[in-house]
């Protein structure tokens, strides 16, 4: 196709009409309005074909400004206000739009190729001169195939939630207007409730996601709200993980729109693969299809597309502009699988380092990490991995050292508040390399590091120094750290008032709820035996939080992991309780083995610990099973029902004590199974159900009221509130007293014993507790000093 080829999304705005092209902040404007519009921008950039630079917002300036220049054919490198001047010493463009107009060049200094229509970085990156180069025949095939497979029609409205320098939220824009529909424009985030203010009063029927972005969903309660317009969702930028396919897949089933997993890299213009939304919860790993008219296939492990809409390649220079087509199939650099028809990308070419002669694929080093509950980006090279970890960095290198055998050399680790990204959203792995040395500890610094600039007035504010909607996200995390909560009006609000909220405003930290239950439940536990006060269920509540926390951390995973946290709660008991059997009489052999809820010959009190162990055994062996994995990961949320079904049923077959019916694996193993069952459960049909067991269940059923209202009230707290507020000064001491749990419940028991009744109860409870944090202290001092 050469430079005349139609570009229907440019050329004929006006055969819309007066259909709604546009919401803009000033109103919203018809097709007819912004094809006037655009011819006006294109008089002003002339007939001669010339190199321009537009710096993008999700701004009606730059939509037509960007429309001008392909109408007329000049070749538009589209970019960041932060790439414009890097990318201006490297191209020289003719004319610079970046607020203002500047003209450089009186026509152009350049020999620009016929076919040459749009140039994008692929990395997101500040002064990366390295572009992909797209022709009119690109933007206008994949605008059609998107069209084509999202259904769209003129109706809909879809709203600017990525920056349209980055090639997903400019597909979205280009394949929109292909269509005829509308486009509501900002660039606020979907964590501001004015985003969600436009997509109710203007009935936005799509909406759009990088992974980060399903993140701040989930953290904003997307799941109930009422969006009665939306019609789709799509995802694409990268992984989502298989669970939180299936999780919004099965949100829109229930209210009513379709989700869309999708696949695609800058240089195929956007798109390459999607997932039929029909097949998301049962094939959640899948990136699915190749688009209509493009191509999928796997050479050597590695994936390749082609279609009209791979590019014609890469330029790092002027003089490349010049060039025709070198590019004629793509090689994607991700290895892949064929299954059941359909595609799934298993790893990144180039992510794989071999420090000490041991291979090492760094996403799978991401993806296992983040199914033992830390999120980490990884790099490096073939001296060593380098790690930004959202948490515990000794954790981390544990955790890597076992799975790829590295010495501990060879890894390093630092903890960072956010991980970083690029201004596209995807992970920024240089800034992993070179991490920051320390937090912030002003808003100037804030601003300084999150956007870049050296000096930072004390009257500038987010807006006023360049803040795009994704850095508002990076922003909005380490101001709140530093602040609290922000006010909405935050970006308009000078730095110098900003640094006055640090005085006049506390935040009320925030705690994930299983913290909070295992803290709640280890004081209950330990009162009601000292006889401080009766109030049972503490340890029957442990068992749901630990069936949660099985379904959070260790599934889908490999047996092995399941095993390891098995070994990591067995063996510490085990030799305390061979310390036990050697100074008391109640404890026996049995309950060194952790069978003594079979047996029944020692000490009662350790039935707990054997239920958890026992069940996460159970779970190495069926998760052994291969297509048992894949059958969980493509149906988690119908896996954990069944486990639900299959524990109770085995709850039915006891006819004995209350012991027998409550304190047994048999007996009390669907407690986990209820706490599994409940965090595969976002839908609110889903989370009644859960209570409806716990209601029909508990009730009549443990022997004190207590106890069922701990369980019952502890269960319905955990499927309500991923976090709670609490005091600050009691952060510190619920952490310890949840991480201390095990220690705490395994050493009350040669506690308490020796105490009474000489000792009030309300000593001996704090008595217990202590020793059994500061044994955990110990253990845990030793533990890093022996690594």
């Amino acid at each position: 196709m050469t430079a005349t080829a139609d570009l229907g999304f440019a050329d004929n705005l006006a055969v819309h009409g007066d259909r709604l092209a546009l919401v803009t902040s000033a109103g919203p404007l018809t097709y007819r309005d912004l094809d006037q519009r655009v011819s006006v921008a294109l008089e002003r950039l002339g007939t001669t074909r010339r190199l321009v630079l537009l710096a993008a917002e999700n701004d009606v300036d730059t939509v037509v400004a960007y429309l001008a220049a392909l109408r007329g054919r000049h070749p538009v490198i589209l970019a960041s206000a932060a790439q414009v001047p890097a990318l201006t010493s490297v191209y020289d463009p003719d004319v610079v739009i970046s607020g203002s107009w500047t003209e450089r060049h009186e026509g152009t200094v350049h020999s620009l190729h016929p076919e040459l229509a749009l140039l994008l970085s692929t990395s997101g990156t500040t002064g990366s001169p390295k572009l992909v180069r797209l022709s009119a025949d690109n933007l206008a095939a994949n605008a059609a195939s998107i069209g084509s497979y999202l259904d769209i029609r003129p109706s809909d409205c879809a709203i600017t939630s990525l920056p349209l320098h980055y090639c997903y939220g400019l597909s979205v824009v280009n394949s929109n207007l292909a269509r005829g529909a509308g486009l509501v424009l900002t660039g606020r985030s979907v964590i501001e409730p004015e985003f969600w203010d436009l997509v109710r009063s203007h009935g936005v029927t799509s909406l759009h996601g990088v992974p980060h972005t399903f993140r701040l969903l989930d953290g904003v309660g997307f799941e109930d709200m009422d969006l009665p317009s939306l019609r789709y969702v799509t995802q694409a930028g990268g992984r989502l993980a298989p669970h939180d396919v299936v999780r919004y897949a099965s949100m829109g089933a229930e209210r009513g729109w379709r989700f869309f997993v999708m696949y695609g890299q800058t240089e195929a213009t956007a798109r390459m693969a999607y997932l039929p939304p029909s097949l998301a919860q049962s094939h959640p790993s899948a990136i699915g299809v190749a688009i209509p008219g493009g191509n999928l296939r796997i050479d050597d492990g590695e994936l390749v597309y082609s279609g009209p809409n791979v590019m014609l390649g890469y330029a790092h220079t002027p003089e490349d502009l010049a060039l025709g087509r070198t590019t004629f199939e793509l090689r994607t650099g991700d290895l892949g699988s064929l299954d059941d028809g359909l595609f799934s990308v298993t790893g990144r070419k180039n992510r794989f380092v071999k420090p000490f002669g041991l291979r090492v694929d760094l996403d799978q080093v991401e993806r296992s990490l983040a199914a033992d509950g830390l999120r980490v980006a990884c790099t490096g090279d073939d001296n060593g991995l380098v790690v930004a970890v959202l948490g515990d960095p000794d954790r981390a290198v544990r955790l890597i050292r076992a799975l790829t055998g590295l010495p501990a050399t060879a890894v390093r680790a630092h903890a960072v508040t956010s991980i970083p990204l690029l201004s596209n959203g995807k992970v920024d792995y240089r800034a992993v390399v070179a991490p920051s040395d320390r937090a912030c500890t002003s808003v100037r610094e804030v601003f300084a590091s999150v956007l870049g600039v050296r000096a930072v007035p004390s009257d500038a504010t987010f807006n006023s120094l360049g803040g795009d909607s994704l850095r508002y996200v990076q922003m909005t995390v380490q101001l709140q750290r530093l602040l609290g909560d922000l006010p909405t009006s935050w970006p308009t609000m000078p730095v110098s008032s900003l640094e006055e909220l640090r005085v006049t405003h506390r935040r009320v930290p925030m705690i994930d709820t299983t913290i909070v239950l295992r803290a709640l439940a280890i004081l209950l536990i330990v009162g009601s035996h000292v006889g401080f006060f009766k109030v049972l269920g503490g340890a029957h509540l442990l068992l749901v939080v630990a069936g949660w926390n099985l379904a959070r951390f260790l599934l889908p995973a490999h047996p092995l992991r399941i095993l390891r946290a098995a070994a990591f709660i067995a063996v510490p008991t085990a030799l305390w309780l061979v310390y036990r059997m050697a100074v008391t009489d109640d404890v026996t052999i049995d309950n060194v083995l952790l069978v003594n809820n079979f047996t029944r010959v020692g000490a009662a009190g350790y039935w707990f610990v054997e239920v958890v162990v026992h069940v996460l055994l159970l779970c190495t062996l069926v998760f052994a099973v291969p297509v048992v994995r894949r059958w969980e990961e493509r149906h988690s949320y119908a896996f954990a029902l069944v486990m639900l079904g299959l524990t109770l049923a085995l709850r039915f077959t006891i006819d004995g004590d209350f012991f027998a019916r409550n304190m047994t694996t048999i007996g009390a193993a669907w407690f986990v199974a209820l706490g599994w069952l409940a965090h595969r459960s976002p839908a609110l049909w889903q989370k009644c159900l859960v209570v409806g067991v716990v209601v029909a269940m508990v009730p009549g059923q443990m022997e004190d009221l207590s106890r069922e209202i701990v369980v019952i009230a502890g269960l319905i707290l955990l499927l309500s509130l991923a976090r709670v507020p609490v005091p600050r000064g009691l952060l510190t001491p619920i952490s310890l007293l949840a991480s201390a749990s095990l220690a705490i419940y395994l050493t009350h028991y040669a506690v308490f014993p020796h105490l009474q009744p000489q000792v009030p109860s309300p000593v001996v409870w704090v008595v217990c507790i202590a020793v059994g944090v500061l044994a955990w202290l110990g253990i845990t001092k030793a533990v890093k000093v022996a690594r």
